[in-house]
């Protein structure tokens, strides 16, 4: 037998209170319903070295799941920067709501800790990617969009330059509104309080994938015949879309392959030599549907497509 109507309503009511309160702890909203993503810490760019060191001077702290370090890790590996800048990896720690190294590090088990060596505010938030300096002892930069621009003007061996000058201008117009509608906009989607603040960044989402699908119809990258920080910047948000977001935050308008130049798109970035070493669907997943409560009490991991599915070949029905 169901149980009585009334005792549904209740607890229909006492669960979204519930919601309303863990999604205020997860991620602040506007009046509106409108997720509001949290300043950062040390967004100050701090001065280029004036040749490569040694590996033991700047490390790059980023974590498998999150999508602002994939494309910091992206940059560090696509121009080979290895030989100047180490890589720590941090893994979620779901109970404690933070990032914890595998090994001490600076004296640090967590990077919370690292974070308030470093002179951050007490009450900020610990996020990655995070560039560290082994000779000032402190980090110096986590704004990833500022970071991206620091390491593509490192001094490196090799490794393309992904800010070239005759593509410039239509490179920052994608990234401006990249990082607004497609990057932080499947998490306005996800974070929504209301139908209608889903509504505005879920139309907003899928109106920008329209526009970057016709821009490539044109030319192989998104702004131009060289590959940009503007590619960098979609790759980390599209290479989760099926596996985490279309499922998770509601963005599921359209599957990629109704834009056959954005799967094309994805596929050769994907190829591009280190991509590969960056993507971990396994980490994705679980570390999403695993730690989001409020989206997902559960805790279940469902099923979903093999990356290989999602890079391989061209789009299909």
């Amino acid at each position: 037998m169901p149980p009585p109507a009334p005792l549904v309503r209740t607890a229909r009511a006492f669960w979204h209170w519930q919601w309303q309160l863990l999604m205020g702890g997860l991620g602040p909203a506007d009046a509106e319903g409108n997720y509001r993503r949290p300043s950062g810490a040390f967004t100050a760019l701090p001065p280029l070295p004036s040749e490569a060191g040694a590996a033991d001077g700047h490390v790059l702290i980023v974590g498998r799941s999150c999508p602002w370090a994939h494309r910091a890790w992206l940059v560090w590996s696509l121009r080979q920067l290895g030989s100047s800048i180490n890589l720590v990896v941090v893994d979620p720690d779901p109970a404690e709501g933070r990032w914890r190294f595998a090994n001490p590090f600076e004296g640090c088990a967590s990077l919370i800790e690292l974070y308030q060596q470093s002179g951050s505010d007490p009450g900020q938030r610990a996020t990655v990617p995070a560039l560290y300096s082994r000779s000032e002892r402190r980090i110096l930069v986590t704004e990833s969009a500022r970071l991206i621009e620091l390491l593509n003007r490192w001094p490196a061996p090799a490794g393309p330059d992904l800010e070239p000058h005759n593509q410039q201008e239509t490179t920052e117009m994608w990234r401006t509104r990249l990082q607004g509608d497609v990057n932080d906009g499947v998490y306005r989607c996800g974070f929504a309080r209301t139908q209608a603040a889903y509504d505005r960044a879920e139309t907003a989402l899928f109106a920008a994938l329209l526009d970057a699908n016709g821009a490539l119809e044109q030319s192989p990258w998104l702004s131009g015949a060289q590959l940009t920080l503007a590619d960098i910047g979609l790759f980390p948000t599209l290479i989760r879309l099926e596996l985490v977001y279309a499922p998770l935050f509601g963005c599921s308008r359209l599957p990629l392959w109704q834009l056959p130049a954005l799967w094309d798109w994805r596929r050769r970035f994907y190829s591009l030599p280190g991509v590969a070493e960056t993507c971990f669907p396994e980490a994705w997943r679980s570390d999403y549907f695993g730690a989001l409560f409020p989206l997902h009490p559960s805790g279940i991991i469902p099923a979903g497509p093999p990356l290989a599915t999602l890079v391989q070949g061209r789009a299909h029905p």
